[in-house]
């Protein structure tokens, strides 16, 4: 069966086309959901979310792409409101005075890149921040990224060579 008679199906209410559909997209959605959230947890809460809107909304489904184009830009929706959401939680709720005392652990042989490297992709713009994750980490191609976005193809492009542009500047010292 086709992806477009399973997504028929499913928006008739057949479960074994919703599962169909799920099973056939939910890892690359969890890796994304994973790549914009960086946590487990909130991965597997984004990925859940996605799939949950997606289905509730089959009927805005009108066909002009992918089902699983249309699916990816449910879930970077879900994934930008869910990461936003959080961020203004923790905002309210961390005293700073609480940091002071925590230290952490190296998890690899050079922590101090790894947090030059997520700073630096943290202070991205977000459109640039989401090229750079879903082109360079998870493969996905500029069609699939402007269609998931809302944006052409071109505009990904140029978000994805002007983010390399500031990553290479913000972590110049790494490249000598």
């Amino acid at each position: 069966m086709d992806e477009a008679e399973l997504v028929r199906r499913a928006r008739g209410g057949d479960p074994a086309a919703q599962r169909r559909l799920y099973d056939a997209h939910v890892e690359r959605v969890y890796r994304l959901a994973y790549r914009l959230a960086g946590s487990d947890d909130a991965a597997r809460e984004y990925t859940q979310d996605t799939f949950l809107r997606a289905f509730t909304r089959l009927a805005d489904f009108r066909g002009e792409s992918a089902f699983g184009t249309w699916l990816h830009a449910v879930a970077v929706s879900v994934c930008l409101n869910g990461v936003r959401k959080a961020a203004r939680r923790r905002a309210a709720e961390a005293p700073l005075e609480d940091a002071a005392g925590l230290a952490a652990a190296p998890e690899d042989p050079d922590p101090r890149l790894r947090d030059d490297v997520r700073r630096a992709l943290g202070e991205l713009p977000e459109g640039w921040r989401v090229v750079v994750l879903m082109h360079d980490v998870e493969g996905y191609t500029h069609e699939e990224i402007g269609a998931a976005l809302g944006v052409p193809p071109g505009t990904s492009r140029g978000w994805l060579s002007r983010a390399r542009a500031r990553l290479r500047g913000a972590l110049a010292a790494y490249l000598e």
